[in-house]
């Protein structure tokens, strides 16, 4: 809803300003500058992107109209599932959640859950952690290493649209300055023209350079933007599951372990350490 609000903002500033100037709205109207324009933008992204890039950015770029950023209460589940899943290991020992990490989708401790299990980054790394520390003596400081390494691989695969989409805004005001000249170019051809000719096409040349100038730093740059946000939101995410696992791997006791992750939740969304003991209470009843 934001981006859609943002939207609007840039073209009513833009729009209305011109015609605050008493500019001729008709004039901005170019469809063979939009197509050369928009066309060849496509056309490097497609040269530029596997095709899995491709469709990672496709639902990118709609879920900024549609997604929603994480909230306090998905950040509590995580802490609510890592808590269940720390004290029966405590309880009960590291093979009685061997079940629970096998299927995941059939064991109570997850169903709890729903959203978490949604997510599919975040039921590999919980999963594949454990997994690991039950069928290995791996130390408490190569499990960090080996988690590091994965987040990185999540931010690669996670920045990879708004890299693209920031590329295609790079490109964009070059491409406009193509457009231009292309226009120039057809004027030249028409030199003889009377003068107010002569105007209509070389504003129509400037229009180009307009458009191009305006979709890189008015939409599609920002969109860019917004993706690395959201790519820096889903890895905290993915963060706070990995110091809460190496906390409680590394000798912390479950609740010690959970306040570990608890304090790197973003401080917009995060419980506070009063709302986490009402929420383990509750949980208890």
């Amino acid at each position: 809803m934001i981006a859609i609000i943002g939207f609007i903002v840039v073209l009513s500033s833009v729009i209305g300003g011109y015609l605050l100037g008493k500019g001729n709205l008709s004039v901005l109207f170019q469809p063979t500058e939009v197509l050369i324009i928009v066309g060849a933008a496509v056309g490097g992204f497609l040269i530029s992107s596997p095709m899995a890039v491709i469709k990672k950015v496709s639902s990118s770029i709609k879920g900024i109209f549609t997604r929603k950023p994480l909230s306090k209460k998905e950040y509590m589940d995580a802490l609510l599932l890592l808590n269940g899943i720390f004290y029966k290991i405590r309880q009960q020992g590291l093979v009685s959640i061997e079940s629970d990490v096998d299927e995941v989708e059939e064991s109570p401790l997850f169903n709890a859950y729903p959203d978490i299990l949604k997510n599919e980054r975040a039921i590999n790394l919980i999963t594949d952690t454990l997994r690991t520390v039950m069928t290995t003596t791996i130390a408490p400081h190569e499990l960090e290493a080996l988690l590091d390494s994965e987040l990185e691989a999540h931010m690669e695969e996670l920045m990879a649209p708004s890299k693209s989409v920031n590329f295609v805004a790079d490109a964009l005001p070059g491409l406009g300055i193509v457009a231009a000249v292309l226009g120039i170019v057809i004027t030249m051809g028409q030199i003889g023209d009377p003068p107010e000719v002569l105007g209509k096409h070389i504003g129509a040349a400037l229009v180009g350079t307009f458009l191009g100038v305006l979709l890189c730093y008015g939409f599609v740059g920002p969109m860019g933007r917004n993706l690395e946000h959201d790519a820096a939101e889903r890895l905290q995410y993915l963060m706070v599951l990995k110091v809460s696992i190496l906390s409680f791997i590394g000798g912390a006791a479950p609740k010690m372990a959970v306040e570990f992750g608890r304090r790197v939740i973003p401080t917009d969304v995060r419980p506070t350490f009063a709302e986490v003991e009402e929420m383990f209470r509750q949980v208890k009843k």
